[in-house]
């Protein structure tokens, strides 16, 4: 196997040929080894060197050998270095592994490196003093969204077929539709978030991965489903395994499509354009596509956010008060500094918005089976247009420049539902275009089944960007 033929195949097909022998697990890992120093020097997007050897893993699991990448976003893997993007945490060692890295592990993903974030996972760019800017595959200038932007990068260019993300407002999602690859946040309680919190950032954020192929998705949802030991969060398994699902016909559905933004964010045309023809293609597969999009109030997303992230991120620090500029990013600084003065009162308030968005977004897929948004407002953005290091933000403000960037994702993180990023259109430019598909809390299977048929109509597997493994010198 040359290096074209690994980067042309994807996790399933990787997995198909080191069962059969057809190569080796060494082959694989060398030649993965090669992709990623390959690219990584245009893309910034590793974290730390590779490891020596890959991190153990079950040589008999669904995917045993694949090579992998974990997301340097909490301590995930026992004696792997973490510092969530940030020089405050630049020597720690994880002391565990997640219980999401266990699931991992025994599918059989062979990792072999942690790729970069911004600084706390708090950005939907993936800028930081600590690592850098990280580029974009398509463009180097533009960015790769956030916070699993290093993650997106590397499968997009080749490099690994599948990598770890996780998702607390739009991070595996903003970046998939950034680099053009499918990014799906599964339902809350469909993945473990434990040892330790019973939910992770009060159960805005899940763990799962990025991919290249929406196959590749649907088996590692069956590889790593199911709550954790001690998950306040649980969700049923569907009746037939995911990886079924693609090749199965949908049901007719209630479709309801949107490209306004709750909060009046200006949308591109072009990205507008792409999601007008998927609600044609939906519409002429049968669907019933018209109904209307969930009321979402965008001062309530806001305020939920304020309060949960604030008190999320203190948590992280405890009473530690002797940080500064030296090691945290201003808009770090400036969210602990107000969580030091958060009342009881407004966290209450934050807590209750919270509780009604998802109130409202379950009642609305109670009448509708799927709603179609664009991800992003806009295309991959230059870098730089979120400066998570510039003085003067408050918690608020930050976080209402990065949902007029991202105005579409965090709702549903609030609500718990699934939602997936496909890459289904390019702007004139060649900067990949993704739309958003969110179904009702453990409908992963109507995303799944719905997505097979729009990838048919609208497919993305050709598709390769200028930074890719197979054509760089």
């Amino acid at each position: 196997m040359d290096l074209d033929e690994y980067a042309s195949r994807d996790g399933v097909a990787l997995a198909g040929l080191l069962k059969e022998g057809a190569v080796t697990p060494n082959e694989v890992a060398g030649l993965a080894r090669r992709a990623v120093e390959r690219v990584d020097p245009h893309l910034n997007a590793l974290s730390q060197p590779l490891f020596d050897a890959p991190l153990a893993h079950d040589a008999r699991g669904p995917f045993a050998g694949v090579p992998f990448l974990l997301k340097d976003s909490h301590p995930v893997a026992k004696g792997v270095r973490f510092s969530v993007g940030s020089r405050y945490f630049a020597d720690a060692v994880a002391d565990h592994d997640a219980e999401i890295t266990e699931r991992f592990r025994a599918a059989g993903f062979a990792a072999l490196g942690v790729t970069t974030v911004p600084e706390m996972a708090i950005s939907f760019a993936t800028e930081s003093v600590r690592y850098g800017t990280t580029n974009n595959p398509w463009d180097p200038a533009r960015g790769v969204g956030g916070s699993s932007g290093g993650a997106a990068a590397l499968v997009a260019a080749g490099a690994v077929p599948v990598a770890h993300g996780n998702d607390g407002a739009g991070s595996i999602r903003i970046p998939a539709a950034c680099c053009g690859v499918v990014g799906l946040k599964p339902t809350r309680g469909r993945t473990p978030v434990g040892p330790g919190p019973s939910e992770a950032m009060f159960g805005l954020a899940i763990d799962f991965v990025l991919a290249r192929t929406l196959r590749d998705v649907a088996h590692t949802l069956d590889a790593v489903q199911g709550a954790g030991r001690h998950d306040k969060h649980r969700v049923a398994a569907g009746p037939v395994p995911y990886r079924e699902l693609p090749a199965r016909d949908a049901p007719r559905l209630r479709v309801a499509v949107t490209t306004a933004p709750w909060n009046g964010a200006p949308v591109d045309p072009e990205v507008a354009a792409v999601v007008d023809r998927v609600a044609g293609i939906l519409d002429g597969l049968g669907h019933d596509v018209g109904a209307p999009p969930p009321a979402v109030d965008p001062e309530e997303v806001l305020e939920a956010y304020a309060a949960l992230t604030t008190l999320g991120l203190a948590g992280g620090f405890g009473e530690d008060e002797k940080v500064g500029h030296d090691r945290l990013e201003h808009v770090t600084l400036a969210i602990l500094e107000e969580a030091r003065t958060l009342n009881a009162y407004r966290a209450a308030r934050g807590f209750q918005a919270a509780d009604r968005v998802a109130a409202g977004l379950r009642d609305h897929f109670t009448g509708v089976d799927l709603l179609v948004t664009p991800t992003l407002a806009r295309p991959p953005a230059p870098h730089g247009t979120l400066d998570y290091d510039r003085p003067g933000h408050t918690a608020r403000s930050w976080l209402a420049s990065i949902f007029e960037y991202g105005p579409f994702t965090a709702p549903f993180n609030l609500g718990g539902q699934p939602a997936i990023s496909l890459p289904l259109g390019q702007g004139a430019t060649g900067l990949p275009i993704g739309v958003q598909l969110v179904a009702a809390e453990g409908r992963e299977d109507l995303l799944l089944q719905v997505a097979a048929d729009l990838e048919e109509h609208l497919p993305w597997a050709a598709r390769r960007p200028a930074v890719h493994a197979a054509s760089l010198p």
